[in-house]
């Protein structure tokens, strides 16, 4: 089990107040790693502050408005401040508001744009510095089933996150060199807050349902799971991947 320990390891999770990234902190914090929990809920991080305690690690709150470009930028220095060093990133706060293309506001389509995809990049070159000069570094980016195939509705988001994938594979292409190893995690609906409102509908939700072999939608900790197997040296060969945990929506 030692291939699958992050223990003695710094990891830093955005959208960390709940859902998926409040899962991410919990297995992560499980598995040895002391966290740095990012959101812009206060109340929020301090349920995964004290989530994150009860394994003996220790957890930093940083409330960030992600959308900002202080904001990444901010929440980095923060952590390199208290940490000396990031281990590993977790791109994980996403934001979305469903319309077709005729009918996407622009405010939305920046808001999605800023959030999803630039804040990562912000983050990952705000920390990369210290993983290269360590020799070491783990960055994982929850993309999302949907940069993959399209459905409809989610022309922003979907653009954000096929962006975030291509994002992924330039830091492969830049830092693999310095045995970083970047990955994404392309989920299919989990059942988050965010998820449970765009899905939740039965109207919505039972047609998704019926194109997922499996049956169902995911839950956090599946995704956390594998947040883990990328964050732990049981991957250290898996570079530039898109790990699809989608119950088997796009092998049809």
């Amino acid at each position: 089990m030692k291939r699958f320990s992050v223990k003695g390891r710094r990891a830093l999770v955005t959208g960390a107040s709940k859902g998926i990234g409040f899962e991410i902190c919990n297995v992560l914090a499980e598995a040895g790693a002391d966290i740095v929990a990012v959101a812009r809920d206060s109340g929020g991080l301090a349920e995964a502050c004290a989530a994150v305690e009860r394994f003996g690690r220790e957890c930093l709150a940083i409330e960030a408005e992600l959308e900002t470009v202080a904001g990444p930028k901010d929440a980095a220095r923060v952590a390199l401040d208290h940490f000396g060093t990031i281990d590993i990133l977790v791109n994980n706060a996403a934001t979305t508001t469903p319309a077709s293309l005729l009918d996407a506001e622009v405010e939305d389509w920046d808001r999605m744009m800023a959030v999803n995809l630039r804040a990562p990049f912000l983050l990952a070159q705000a920390l990369a510095p210290k993983m290269i000069e360590q020799e070491r570094g783990k960055i994982v980016n929850v993309s999302s089933q949907t940069s993959v195939v399209l459905i409809p509705d989610h022309c922003a988001y979907a653009a954000s996150k096929n962006g975030l994938n291509a994002l992924t594979k330039a830091m492969t292409c830049e830092w693999a060199q310095f045995n970083i190893q970047c990955n994404a995690i392309c989920p299919t609906v989990i059942l988050t807050p965010m998820g449970e409102r765009v899905w939740g509908e039965p109207g919505k939700g039972d047609p998704m349902k019926a194109r997922i072999p499996a049956g169902r939608f995911g839950l956090p900790v599946e995704v956390a799971d594998a947040v883990l197997y990328l964050s732990s040296p049981a991957s250290d060969l898996v570079n530039g991947d898109l790990l699809m945990v989608d119950g088997g929506y796009t092998a049809l």
